[in-house]
């Protein structure tokens, strides 16, 4: 079949180019359904969220997985003050700082990890924040149902030691490792306390993870990139007349 012809250039794609040009397509394409489909999710993920304030829920003893993520619930428990975790690399407004996770017992039920919000950074790893608890009496607390921050990259973790005075600091740990530290097993999900709710400190809570419309921009800017990938394809492919 003769090469198509126009303002005296021929249109020749070559066998190897085009079946690079495809894969690439091909590529980019992949990558942005990817994107669409985690910004479905974490659409649904921040509906959830919203959603959570809707109506106060009494757990009593149950699992807080028998509870849909982000649940708002009431319980009650007592704080274990004498083993707290500080969980770095956690920033608030730009400052650095960490999140300061209590134990809750609960009666006939299993221990919970209580985030009672956001702490500054003192200016030095050898001086940890005061996070001490006056008082270690039952109480009755609100918050919703979350699950431990993910770091995303094993490098940026870094579990509680096992040994050592408390509170030890942690970074993106897992509820394992956190109770192989206390020496007791914990609930597999957390509370995020209350903004209202005594004891705590900066609880300005947000749905996890990045916008939806982020990946949703990523999504675009992949297929973007197929688009520009069949145009560089085209426009190399076009010879002048009598090329070799």
């Amino acid at each position: 079949m003769a090469p198509l012809s126009f303002a005296g250039r021929s249109f020749a794609p070559s066998i190897g180019f085009t079946l690079l040009a495809l894969l690439a397509c091909a590529v980019f394409i992949r990558l942005g359904l990817w994107q669409y489909h985690k910004g479905l999710a974490r659409q649904a993920q921040w509906t959830r969220f919203a959603q959570g304030t809707d109506q106060l829920v009494e757990l009593g003893t149950r699992p807080p997985g028998d509870l849909p993520l982000f649940q708002r619930v009431s319980l009650a428990g007592t704080f274990d003050g004498a083993h707290q975790f500080l969980l770095d690399n956690r920033s608030y407004h730009g400052r650095a700082g960490y999140e300061v996770l209590t134990p809750l017992t609960r009666s006939s039920a299993e221990t919970l990890i209580v985030d009672r919000g956001w702490v500054p950074f003192s200016g030095s790893r050898a001086r940890l924040p005061d996070v001490s608890l006056a008082s270690e009496a039952s109480m009755t607390l609100n918050g919703r149902l979350a699950e431990l921050p993910s770091g995303g990259l094993e490098s940026g973790r870094a579990p509680p030691q096992a040994e050592g005075p408390w509170p030890r600091v942690t970074s993106y740990p897992r509820l394992g490792e956190l109770a192989l530290a206390l020496g007791r097993p914990l609930d597999e999900r957390i509370l995020l306390l209350d903004p209202q709710s005594p004891l705590g400190y900066v609880r300005d809570w947000q749905p996890p993870g990045i916008s939806p419309l982020r990946h949703f921009a990523y999504a675009i800017q992949w297929w973007c990139f197929a688009a520009l990938a069949l145009f560089i394809w085209a426009r190399l492919s076009l010879r002048p007349k009598g090329a070799a």
